[in-house]
């Protein structure tokens, strides 16, 4: 197993999971994490399984470093991604480089090797947003809005494009929110939790009214997984959520949950184009079995209580360069 992205937050819990043996088919498997360890990527990420995986430190648009890593494995799964909005409205290259180049020498060196099973992991952003509240299918076109979704639906097009050319064995999931442990603190449920257990304010964007369908990072490894291992090669694979909630919904448990009054909440100028709401609907993976198995409420209290427990993991990660 090559996992791309293996120190980042969904990665390494996939990394985790696997090497754990929580995949009973796949239990035994020799994992190779190749990582660029930039801001958001951490090596304490995976120090619960320290020694159960090679680790090489590069980047997936080093076609040169792909060509030696990638052949000899029976399946690649691509977590390698620069993936907060807000840096992309501020500098839009590094993901495109990443999300979109990245993806396709990636996709090259999987097609020169030869290799037989490839995911590569997305998100619902690239669809835009869903106005009405009606569900985006697995075959709905993107729309992307930020130059993010932009950069991940060009690599997820790259890859289909490489899976319909060549017939490259390669499937696309993709998520809504993902929230759980290791999530670097700039995304909405760790830098309020963080915050908060800090006794600061937390930012919240415009009037709050932004929907969003969230994910324990747990289920969305889980789903990964399950694609890997049965997806349907050259198709989108929808990763659906236990529950959907506004921002400001969100907050106020956020709220309760860190014991903060109402009056720690600062309405701040909404994001540049920020879509109101996401919503996907999950045939495929419904149909391979997948069922999210963490409820929300438990999943967000297990969620704190990490945070607050592991308080030296992030105030480290926090002020990273």
């Amino acid at each position: 197993m090559l996992v791309t992205g293996g120190a980042g937050f969904v990665g390494s819990q996939y990394v985790r999971d696997l090497v754990s043996g929580r995949y009973p088919e796949w239990a035994g498997a020799r994992v190779t994490v190749l990582d660029a360890l930039t801001y958001a990527g951490d090596l304490a990420n995976l120090a619960p399984v320290d020694g159960g995986y090679a680790f090489v430190h590069g980047d997936v648009c080093d076609a040169a470093l792909l060509a030696d890593v990638v052949p000899g494995h029976d399946a690649v799964v691509n977590f390698a991604a620069e993936s907060h909005v807000d840096r992309s409205i501020e500098d839009a290259s590094v993901f495109v480089r990443t999300n979109t180049l990245g993806v396709e020498t990636l996709m090259r060196a999987c097609l020169d090797a030869g290799v037989p099973r490839i995911v590569q992991v997305s998100t619902d952003e690239v669809y835009g947003s869903a106005d009405d509240g009606t569900a985006f299918g697995e075959d709905a076109p993107p729309r992307p809005s930020s130059p993010y979704a932009a950069a991940k639906a060009g690599g997820d097009l790259v890859a289909l494009a490489y899976a319909r050319t060549h017939g490259l064995p390669v499937s696309v999931t993709r998520c809504g929110n993902t929230y759980g442990p290791y999530q670097y603190p700039e995304k909405l449920i760790p830098l309020f939790v963080t915050n908060l257990l800090q006794g600061r304010p937390v930012p919240l964007y415009g009037d709050g009214r932004n929907v969003r369908q969230w994910t324990h990072v747990e289920d969305h490894a889980r789903a990964v997984q399950l694609v890997a291992e049965r997806g349907e090669p050259g198709a989108v694979h929808h990763i659906v959520g236990t529950t959907s909630l506004s921002n400001r919904d969100l907050t106020a448990r956020l709220l309760e949950l860190c014991d903060a009054p109402p009056d720690m909440v600062r309405y701040v100028p909404d994001r540049k184009g920020h879509d109101l709401r996401y919503r996907l609907s999950g045939d495929r993976l419904r149909r391979l079995g997948y069922a999210p198995a963490v409820p929300f409420e438990r999943g967000l209290a297990a969620t704190v209580r990490w945070y607050a427990d592991h308080t030296d993991w992030w105030k480290a990660a926090r002020y990273a360069p």
